[in-house]
């Protein structure tokens, strides 16, 4: 072979192994989770939201899930306002990488959360909201002890909330609103994590009193409106606190409100449509950037002047016993 031929064919070759090697590095697919992500592609029927799970590309480039780039595996699966209709897949807890799972806008996926989602140990975000799921809430999902996030709200969940989600002791946020949730309030949520800040559990048929432990827990909002939650939360306030959002209107709490004292930080208090009784705390002019209602309550006095107490609008006062002063009436 001439020596020009021969160098030739070695550049052809170099060209051929570096072409192949580039391909090589750009598939970061694992083959198993290409594998099961085409099963739940199936389960759905093919549906168009799964149109880039084409078999012979690279999952990692689909869309919905994303690959780690360190284990290249996939650790994200999000699929959001999706024209599909069925359960979530058992072959969900096949992806064993993930940290990240959203079922979000989905109103045709039904049925209950599969016991193999307890399989996704690195599991850190949970997000089943705005779906038709039902049924009770899995006490299995105490088992994902990762998770920081779990948010099951705008569903249908029923029955009373499980004990084990107290088990959960790194969250951050606890989303369970806009269910049909019942009965009280479990005693073990008396000892939740000190993490958790964002508590959410309005919008369902929850009864009982709240624990004496969320008073010393480092809240930053609290939404319960719109239940039958009972007794006092006085316990909840106080200047060490750190809560800015408090939301308990329309339940049956029945505390004296007269001498409470509340963080600076304060920006929300919504307690309208209650049993509370007193009159109101003075410490509330010392809160500057205030959203207060107190109406349909059981509450007496003249309203203490300061703060922003008298440019709120006469609605968050009216229909008390005897609260006078501006912005309602004088008091005679």
């Amino acid at each position: 072979m001439k020596k020009s031929s021969y160098i030739f064919t070695i550049c052809v070759l170099v060209i051929i192994l570096s072409e192949y090697s580039h391909v090589c590095q750009s598939i970061r697919c694992n083959p198993q989770d290409k594998k099961v992500l085409l099963q739940i592609k199936q389960h759905f029927g093919n549906a168009y939201h799964f149109a880039s799970w084409d078999p012979d590309t690279d999952c990692c480039s689909w869309y919905i899930v994303k690959c780690d780039r360190t284990t290249n595996r996939i650790s994200t699966f999000n699929l959001i306002t999706a024209d599909i209709s069925g359960q979530i897949p058992d072959t969900i807890g096949d992806l064993p990488y993930l940290q990240s799972l959203t079922f979000h806008k989905i109103s045709n996926l039904t049925g209950t959360i599969p016991r193999s989602i307890t399989n996704l140990k690195k599991l850190t975000s949970l997000t089943i909201s705005w779906t038709n799921v039902s049924g009770p809430i899995p006490s299995f999902l105490g088992q994902l002890k990762n998770l920081t996030f779990l948010d099951l709200s705008f569903n249908n969940f029923s029955d009373s909330i499980p004990p084990t989600l107290a088990d959960l002791r790194n969250l951050l946020g606890l989303r369970l609103d806009r269910n049909k949730l019942s009965g009280s309030i479990p005693e073990s949520f008396g000892n939740l994590t000190p993490s958790l800040q964002y508590l959410y559990l309005s919008h369902n048929q929850l009864s009982g009193t709240i624990p004496r432990g969320w008073g010393e827990l480092p809240f930053i909002l609290m939404e319960l409106q719109r239940n039958r939650l009972e007794g006092d939360i006085s316990f909840l306030f106080g200047k060490n606190k750190s809560i800015q959002v408090v939301d308990f209107s329309r339940n049956l709490l029945e505390f004296d409100f007269s001498n409470l004292q509340f963080p600076d930080d304060l920006g929300t208090l919504d307690l309208n449509h209650n049993k509370i009784y007193g009159s109101l705390a003075e410490d509330l002019v010392n809160l500057d950037r205030l959203f207060l209602n107190v109406s349909y309550n059981r509450l007496c006095g003249k309203i203490p002047v300061g703060g922003q107490l008298q440019e709120l609008d006469y609605t968050s006062y009216f229909h008390n016993r005897c609260l006078c002063g501006a912005p309602l009436p004088e008091c005679k």
